[in-house]
């Protein structure tokens, strides 16, 4: 059986592992009685843990929220998580957060002990982040967005488009998604009357907020899936439709899915809906997966792939062949222009 003070601290990382703990369950996880879980509550309370308790056969207890930020029990590996997740957060999309980050990851090292801090020395050591290019997001905004997911309140807001217009939106906000470096927010638009993909960075709220509202069913189960396949095309200036001569399973690991979705079509064949920022940009992730293609859509890319075949073909020297007879000096060579 655990001493009293070990005890409370097991008793304390339990209670912030999960929303809701059974009194019987607690019990059983200790090893003690549910008269000793009361009471080692009851001191929890004294020292300014607000531990909330339900009477009855269902009844169980919550760490609730306090007037200050208790201590936290990490294990090893949730420590190094965090460490490493902070490391993260300062140099990620979200505006403002950088130093903050930095602050709070100064506080954990300071209080790991050397085996931990050597973890994560190790990973920030021989880790090369990439630099993060992509639109920063305002923290407000976030917290904002995810409060009203929260809450099931309806949103009016301003939203700039891809070319620059901005439009009055109503919508009902269900999911914030990170995605490919940007921020997105997956809501109902109540004057489209269908679910749209709007970009964080892009979206200003208006205040105040609108009436509550009832949930729809969402549009996917996996909504990563879901914003992936609309804004890997929908977010580029030129999109294409291409038939690709190789299982997608082949061609999955090639293609980065900011850049396109693969749609199987046979077992030798798939199709290929990308987007990017010009023409000679598609053309060159096409290239890229090294097969045969066929280019459906757009016929712009059609003939831009024509031009570039016919400069490729006038920068491959042809074949050297001998002149015919009576034809030049003997031993001269021309260069022909076949390919």
């Amino acid at each position: 059986m655990l001493e009293t003070s070990a005890r409370l601290l097991r008793l304390l990382s339990l209670l912030q592992a999960r929303p809701d703990w059974p009194g019987a369950t607690l019990a059983a996880r200790l090893g003690v009685s549910a008269r000793t879980v009361r009471r080692d509550v009851d001191r929890l309370r004294s020292l300014g843990y607000p531990v909330q308790a339900a009477m009855g056969p269902a009844g169980g207890y919550r760490l609730g929220a306090g007037a200050a930020l208790p201590p936290l029990l990490l294990d090893d590996d949730e420590a190094v998580a965090v460490a490493v997740g902070l490391r993260t957060a300062a140099g990620g999309s979200v505006a403002g957060i950088a130093e903050t980050s930095l602050r709070a990851l100064t506080k954990l090292e300071g209080v790991l002990p050397a085996r931990l801090r050597r973890r994560v020395a190790a990973l920030q050591a021989y880790t090369v982040p990439v630099p993060d290019t992509g639109p920063s997001v305002d923290p407000a905004v976030l917290t904002l967005l995810a409060g009203a997911c929260r809450d099931r309140v309806r949103l009016r807001c301003e939203y700039r488009g891809y070319a620059g217009a901005v439009q009055r939106r109503s919508v009902e906000p269900h999911r914030l998604v990170s995605w490919g470096r940007r921020w997105y927010l997956v809501a109902w638009d109540t004057g489209r009357r269908d679910w749209r993909t709007f970009r964080v960075d892009r979206l200003r709220p208006l205040l105040p907020a609108g009436p509550r509202f009832v949930p729809r069913a969402p549009p996917a189960e996996d909504l990563a899936a879901y914003v992936s396949r609309g804004v890997a095309v929908a977010a580029w200036a030129y999109r294409a439709r291409v038939l690709l001569h190789a299982p997608a399973g082949a061609l999955s690991e090639r293609l980065w899915p900011v850049y396109g979705v693969l749609e199987p079509r046979d077992e030798r064949t798939c199709y290929l809906d990308l987007g990017a920022e010009t023409l000679p940009a598609l053309a060159v992730l096409i290239g890229l997966l090294d097969v045969d293609f066929e280019v459906r859509e757009p016929p712009e890319l059609v003939a831009y792939l024509r031009s570039l075949s016919e400069r490729y073909r006038r920068a491959t020297p042809g074949r050297r062949r001998t002149p015919a007879a009576g034809g030049g000096r003997k031993g001269s060579a021309s260069r022909s222009d076949e390919p």
